[in-house]
């Protein structure tokens, strides 16, 4: 939830009236207007908003909200102290539609949606975008029906990522001079409450998923994966037989139907209070997925045919065709308290093959199971099997060198000539040449530090042998030459991305024992706290997996305790959490855009501020709000 800050001085209603009535008949404005009003006015203006709309439009209700059913019970104990009194209250999801609403005040139109494109400035979208709470008032707002009107609203965040799932916003006569608004800790608490139900209602659905899981992979070598679009669970024979590409195809199929379906037939409804068995899984982020409700009294069954109209709709299990000759998984949703809130897949190989494991990935010090992970090594193994040549990028510390290595050993190439241009400048390319010639392969690391000589001598080695067994790794950083740029675009084509740390956060638990030193006889291995891991997951890994072995082996050398490791023994920066807050997608548009005007000017802010139209100190004041 938001955390409460003072409110900033507002500015004086009557002139900031004045003005608004000058912007909407096109004469120049007064100075001292805040920038931020005025880019507000100037976007609604850019949507084509009608300042004297007096019929909002009324959009397609939205579809069963898992907020609005989590804020029910909490809305509704408030809803008679607003009968009386000259206020409102309103629920929005993350795209501003309005999913609740009691009370009045003046104003009341019942807007249905609140997002800016619709009727211009106000305090819910000011909220989601600025993920903090936030107040408009009188003519700060666009419509002429909100000129006698003060809100303030506050995001509601997700417990277990902080993403914002919607807004809670308060609505009176205009207040002059109130800061903060009346309403503020009515709305505070509102969200805090609604927060809360959404955490111990995630609790009893994660709960129940596992419960499902468990079940259908009780059977031995069951292949079986669970999703409820935060969490994806597979057996230990679903993580050995599913390709990425079945994955995936899982995956979509689980966003096209979505979780959250209101099915009310109790006798389908999947009982959490059955006994469970027990399987090793591994978790990692996933989707959710739709079909009939799982018995639990049934054991993991293989697929049969079903008609196609049911499990469109979500009332019967179906069959889903996995790509990369994976099988058939038989699809079937777990509800809790009549809604549907994740699937679990069975998958079955094809009739005619035994179960047999995904084509091989390379055993490499950095393994991984999730998706980004096997999705690139995948690739790179296919690949590499050519002996042409192939380009690893990614950030610093994502494990390049590594799969390189693993890539040429897997292949049979166990004697490369290893170059790195990151130790100084490369002596006699005409060695490459002879190298590749004589039947070696060729690791050339840090690609991206290669003086332009040696880069044209390269570009000329691949012009005369286009298919020479050649493996470069490439750190992206400061734009690269004419030469760098040609070399890249010529193995565009036969290139791989590694993902940064921070987008594979499931794979820090498998990473961690590959990591950490061999024990001192003597000494138990490095375990870790449940805290400590979570801690470890939240961190953003700036230095990727070379940052997370360099820890792991300081404490295996270093710490004096028995015992897991426990949040309180790891550095400030990782046992804190992430110092900067998630950002919009908004927000991460403006930073990005803040950025290239910032370098396209050489670092001046003044030129910077003036190509982005808007102000020096606007343009501080953001700089600080993105610890740029």
């Amino acid at each position: 939830m938001t955390t409460t800050e003072e409110s900033p001085a507002r500015p004086a209603l009557t002139p900031l009236r004045q003005a608004r009535e000058r912007f909407l008949t096109g004469r120049p404005l007064p100075d001292g207007v805040p920038d931020e009003i005025v880019a507000a006015w100037r976007r609604a203006r850019f949507f084509g908003v009608r300042h004297d709309l007096t019929e909002p439009s009324e959009p397609l209700p939205p579809a069963r909200s898992a907020l609005l059913t989590a804020a029910r019970p909490v809305l509704e104990r408030l809803a008679p102290a607003l009968a009386s009194g000259q206020s409102s209250l309103v629920l929005t999801d993350e795209r501003l539609r309005v999913l609740w609403s009691a009370g009045s005040g003046p104003g009341d139109e019942k807007c249905h949606d609140l997002s800016e494109q619709e009727v211009g400035h106000n305090s819910a979208a000011l909220a989601l975008r600025t993920r903090r709470r936030a107040e408009v008032h009188g003519p700060e707002h666009f419509l002429d029906l909100w000129q006698d009107v003060s809100a303030v609203s506050v995001p509601v965040l997700a417990p277990e990522n902080g993403q914002v799932l919607g807004t809670v916003t308060v609505a009176c006569g205009l207040c002059t001079g109130c800061t903060p608004h009346p309403g503020a800790a009515l709305a505070e608490a509102t969200a805090t409450a609604v927060e809360a139900e959404l955490l111990a209602r995630s609790r009893t659905t994660e709960r129940v998923l596992l419960d499902a899981f468990q079940r259908a992979a009780a059977r031995p070598g069951a292949a079986v994966v669970a999703l409820d679009g935060k969490n994806r669970l597979l057996s230990d024979a679903a993580a050995g037989m599913l390709s990425p590409g079945a994955v995936a195809v899982l995956e979509r199929t689980a966003a096209a139907n979505g979780s959250g379906r209101d099915d009310t037939d109790p006798s389908e409804a999947y009982d959490p209070c059955e006994p469970t068995g027990t399987s090793e899984a591994t978790c990692t982020s996933g989707a959710t997925s739709p079909s009939e409700s799982y018995d639990p009294s049934q054991p993991a069954r293989p697929s049969e045919p079903c008609d196609s109209a049911r499990s469109r709709n979500g009332s019967a299990a179906y069959d889903l065709e996995l790509p990369d000759g994976t099988g058939t998984a038989h699809v079937t949703p777990v509800r809790h308290g009549g809604t549907v809130i994740g699937v679990v897949a069975v998958v079955e190989p094809p009739a005619d093959e035994a179960v047999r494991p995904h084509a091989q990935q390379p055993r490499v010090a950095l393994a991984g199971r999730s998706v980004p992970w096997r999705h690139a090594t995948a690739k790179a193994a296919e690949l590499a099997r050519s002996r042409e040549p192939l380009l690893l990028t990614g950030e610093r510390g994502t494990g390049k060198t590594a799969l390189a290595r693993e890539l040429l050993r897997a292949r049979g190439d166990l004697d490369p000539v290893v170059v790195d241009a990151a130790e100084g400048p490369v002596d006699e390319p005409g060695v490459w040449a002879t190298a590749l010639a004589s039947g070696h392969a060729l690791l050339l690391r840090h690609a991206e530090r290669l003086a332009q000589a040696d880069v044209a001598a390269l570009n000329s080695l691949l012009d005369e042998r286009p298919d020479a067994p050649l493996l470069l790794t490439f750190t992206p950083g400061t734009p690269p030459g004419p030469c760098l740029q040609r070399l890249l675009d010529t193995l565009a084509a036969r290139s791989v991305t590694l993902p940064a740390l921070r987008e594979r956060p499931d794979d820090i638990r498998e990473l961690l024992p590959e990591l950490a030193p061999k024990p001192v006889p003597g000494r138990p291995p490095l375990t870790w706290t449940l805290d400590a891991l979570r801690a470890l997951e939240r961190h953003p890994w700036p230095g990727n997996i070379t940052e997370l072995a360099h820890l792991v082996r300081a404490l295996a050398e270093h710490r004096q305790v028995a015992g897991p490791v426990r949040r309180t023994e790891l550095p400030d920066l990782v046992r804190e959490g992430p110092a900067t807050r998630q950002l919009s997608p908004m927000e991460l548009a403006e930073r990005t855009a803040i950025l290239e005007s910032l370098r396209s000017h050489g670092g001046n802010k003044a030129r910077a501020a003036a190509a982005l139209g808007i102000a020096r100190a606007t343009l501080y004041r953001k700089l600080r709000g993105y610890s740029l």
